[in-house]
């Protein structure tokens, strides 16, 4: 089941996409939430009448750096080879598809970083590996805008990761994705302008799903919506005002935005 979060005249809701034309989805309203039992309403109305919200208000982004080799050579680090490497993005970071990156006036060196993103169904603690499954709502699509310069000139990455608008999610969360099929390899790809810039697979991961969530519940407790960024592939690159940078995962959809100069 694909989970979108939207608003219509005034209300926000969650529904069901369905269909498989883009021109012909529809949403099917959900009763309550997706963090809980639910059930479809069966009013329905067309995706191309709603606006698209980020598909979950995380209260915390868990996103672990260089787990992938190649993007980790690509800006000249040590591959982490021990234990996976932890940071955090705001919740006010978090924007939706089709929402704008406001280049940050403290940067002159703005990258995207296209990721699969995990959303948390559950209150969770010190999961065991074998438990990871069931505490997994689905999938998106995100996107780990970063401010490399200042990533490289200050020790911490608060401001260089977690300024708003530096974490696009979206369109909605794939719930029948499995753990499976994404350690076989989905893709994922980055286009800006409509140029391919990223194109990578999850199977190049260094550590799995099961290693980040076994990882970071170890140290403390996730909640229902918190999301989990699990790396880039390699092909970073900079992101200038005006440009449109799409990423899109395999099974799961394509996440629009559009940078613009901060006002």
């Amino acid at each position: 089941m694909r989970i979108a979060r939207f608003s219509i005249d005034g209300n926000v809701a969650f529904g069901a996409v369905e269909g498989d034309k883009p021109d012909e989805l529809v949403l099917d309203i959900i009763k309550g939430i997706p963090f809980a039992d639910f059930e479809l309403s069966g009013t329905k109305v067309p995706l191309s009448k709603v606006r698209l919200l980020p598909p979950v208000l995380p209260n915390k982004v868990v996103a672990f750096g260089r787990n992938y080799a190649e993007h980790a050579k690509e800006l000249g680090n040590e591959v982490p080879d021990a234990a996976p490497f932890a940071f955090f993005k705001p919740s006010t970071s978090v924007i939706g598809p089709g929402d704008e990156i406001q280049y940050p006036s403290f940067s002159s060196e703005l990258h995207h970083e296209a990721e699969l993103a995990v959303v948390i169904g559950r209150m969770c603690r010190e999961v065991p590996r074998e438990r990871v499954k069931d505490v997994i709502l689905g999938y998106t699509c995100a996107n780990d805008v970063t401010a490399r310069d200042v990533q490289k000139r200050e020790k911490q990455w608060a401001r260089a990761k977690g300024f708003d608008n530096s974490c696009p999610l979206g369109p909605w969360v794939e719930t029948d994705l499995t753990l499976a099929a994404i350690a076989e390899g989905i893709t994922i790809q980055c286009t800006v302008n409509g140029a391919q810039r990223q194109l990578g697979r999850t199977s190049e991961m260094i550590h799995s799903i099961e290693d980040l969530i076994v990882n970071i519940t170890e140290a403390m407790t996730l909640l229902p919506g918190d999301v989990i960024l699990t790396g880039t592939p390699a092909g970073v690159g900079p992101l200038n005002v005006g440009d449109e940078v799409a990423v899109t995962i395999e099974g799961i959809g394509t996440l629009t935005n559009k940078v613009i100069k901060r006002g």
